[in-house]
């Protein structure tokens, strides 16, 4: 009879505690949204040495050199994003503009000194590749939390640390079926992402391979996105990370494309 007791004892415990544990975790859109805050827009501006170095299947490389500038507009989402080429010669003095708007398509704009020319880049062209790495337009500037319908599917450890696994999937057509994400539970960055198709085969994966803290916020210092059936991946380090420099307005203009700031170069 104790022991009949005991066990009703503890099932009505659970019963009071289950709830509250389910309470504790975030709707999975506010966890896709300060994932988002916390890995494209900490602190008000930033400015960043980018190395990027892109590997074939045959393990050959080439480089990419570049300084991002990028400045939230107040806190509505809106943001600006600016980043010059440095090496290598081939591209040397190309720049690229991002006007980042919440829930409507970016404005974005690229110049090519070659040709001299600024060209818009379509709203239909934001999953193209980056300077022909294995990163999208929209994984150098973001997406928003409304483009993709998202799920908790559970919360695990990765590497140690504690992560929400999340689920989304495009609004819109898209290159892929569905994402996966292992967000860190305390950071709020991603530490891991799975790109699939719709037939659940993996195409793209993303990790943060290094993550440091920097004037307050966490960041993502080295990373890498790995295209799974061809065998490349690109390889990005960040570094010289300074946040809130009070960057001005007038750094985000098309006349900046063609005549780059010293901040930049």
């Amino acid at each position: 009879m104790n022991k009949y007791i005991a066990q009703l004892t503890w099932l009505a415990c659970l019963s009071v505690l289950l709830p509250a544990v389910v309470a504790a975790q975030p709707p999975a859109a506010e966890i896709a949204k300060r994932s988002l805050d916390g890995f494209y827009a900490a602190g008000r501006d930033m400015r960043v040495r980018v190395s990027m170095t892109l590997i074939n299947q045959q393990g050959g490389e080439r480089k990419r050199e570049l300084t991002m500038l990028r400045k939230n507009m107040g806190s509505g989402g809106e943001q600006r994003y600016y980043m010059y080429f440095h090496a290598p010669p081939d591209v040397k003095g190309t720049t690229f503009l991002v006007w980042k708007y919440p829930a409507k398509d970016d404005d974005r704009w690229i110049f090519i000194p070659a040709i001299k020319l600024v060209r818009r880049i379509a709203a239909s062209d934001r999953r193209s590749s980056f300077v022909g790495s294995d990163f999208t337009y929209e994984d150098i500037s973001g997406r928003d939390v409304s483009d993709e319908t998202h799920t908790l599917l559970r919360s695990e450890a990765l590497e140690d640390r504690p992560c929400y696994v999340l689920e989304s999937r495009p609004v819109a057509s898209a290159d892929y079926a569905r994402r996966v994400s292992w967000i860190d539970s305390e950071r709020w960055i991603p530490l891991k992402e799975e790109y699939l198709d719709g037939r659940g085969q993996k195409t793209r994966q993303f990790s943060a391979d290094r993550v440091e803290e920097i004037g307050g916020h966490w960041t993502v210092t080295r990373r890498t996105m790995r295209t799974l059936q061809s065998g490349k991946r690109t390889e990005v380090t960040f570094q010289e990370v300074s946040y809130d420099q009070s960057l001005p307005d007038n750094l985000f203009t098309e006349r900046s494309l063609r005549e780059p700031p010293s901040l930049a170069r």
